[in-house]
């Protein structure tokens, strides 16, 4: 695929989100894309901030990660963390060493007051990317799970508690709900050629973006090419515990479910072609619908699915 021009934002969340965001630096100019990303899941850990979503896509997009877990580094040590064991540290959230230095340099930069956009800039040119990777905002913004366990932290419940307890609500805490400049400037861009919501976790990944009002409005009034592909196939989570969230939440888990949630916000979806049966209901609604192999195991997969996007985004436009 020749790489084309026009802008491009992809909403992403971690791993789903990197998987495609890679397969679309692979066949799009990567100086085209920008990457607004969940910090919902960041905290305060050991006294480092932790920003796991935006190091995922980061570590992916550098080619860097750790491909069995989709999260972490390759060729990763534990030095750190078994001695913190040892010396009986609450170490429940595994940090192997190399991504603990980066954890201690983003720290240190923001004790010096450095914004997190600009931290997160800085480490990505260090990775040598081209593509701009972007925070959602620089201000903290907690997602809060109400759970049968009580309110959880994200990360307590989908580390700590590994996702057991039964979700009865989701919400966003934050003092200033703000998004960052770059974030608000992208949006507004003329050269914009469309919006991908990648096939992160809707309701823990891709919500927490789209609970900041000046993103949700800029990205529900934009004339521009607005593009989702589903996070489950056949009723199944592709990873993750999306489908267990949606039958907690009383919902069904399907793509029809996840074209309603989206409706505000898009324009067509990309769904997989085992899911051909819902195409008619989904597009009663006004959503076109792009059929795909969206499973997405290896790097062809990757980039077959982010031409399908790309193609969809021209035939929309």
């Amino acid at each position: 695929m020749n790489m084309a021009s026009g802008k491009i934002i992809a909403l992403s969340g971690g791993i789903g989100g990197a998987k495609l965001g890679l397969g679309l630096h692979q066949i799009y100019a990567p100086e085209e894309l920008y990457f607004i990303t969940n910090t919902g899941d960041d905290f305060l850990y050991l006294g480092f901030y932790i920003a796991p979503d935006v190091d995922t896509l980061v570590y992916t997009l550098a080619g860097v990660n750790n491909t069995e877990t989709g999260w972490g580094r390759a060729d990763e040590t534990w030095k750190t963390h078994n001695v913190l064991s040892e010396l009986g540290a609450d170490n429940w959230f595994k940090l192997g060493d190399k991504d603990l230095a980066l954890h201690l340099h983003r720290s240190k930069a923001l004790r010096n007051g450095e914004r997190l956009t600009s931290i997160t800039q800085d480490i990505a040119n260090r990775f040598h990317l081209k593509a701009t990777v972007l925070p959602m905002s620089d201000h903290m913004i907690q997602t809060v799970v109400d759970t049968n366990k009580g309110l959880l932290s994200f990360q307590e419940y989908f580390v700590k508690q590994a996702s057991k307890p039964k979700i009865k609500n989701i919400s966003f805490k934050s003092k200033n709900p703000e998004p960052s400049a770059e974030v608000t400037e992208i949006l507004m861009d003329p050269g914009l050629k469309g919006i991908v919501i990648c096939p992160s976790n809707p309701y823990l990944s891709i919500d927490p973006i789209l609970s900041i009002e000046k993103i949700r409005q800029s990205i529900t009034e934009s004339k521009r090419p607005r593009v989702a592909v589903s996070p489950i196939i056949n009723g199944q989570s592709v990873k993750g515990p999306t489908t267990k969230i949606m039958n907690e939440l009383g919902l069904e888990a399907n793509v029809l479910t996840i074209a309603q949630h989206y409706k505000d916000y898009i324009d067509g979806i990309v769904i997989d072609t085992s899911d051909q049966d819902y195409v008619e209901q989904i597009e009663s609604m006004g959503i076109q619908v792009k059929l795909s192999e969206i499973m997405m195991n290896n790097d062809d997969d990757k980039k077959r699915v982010a031409e399908d996007v790309i193609h969809f985004i021209d035939h929309i436009s």
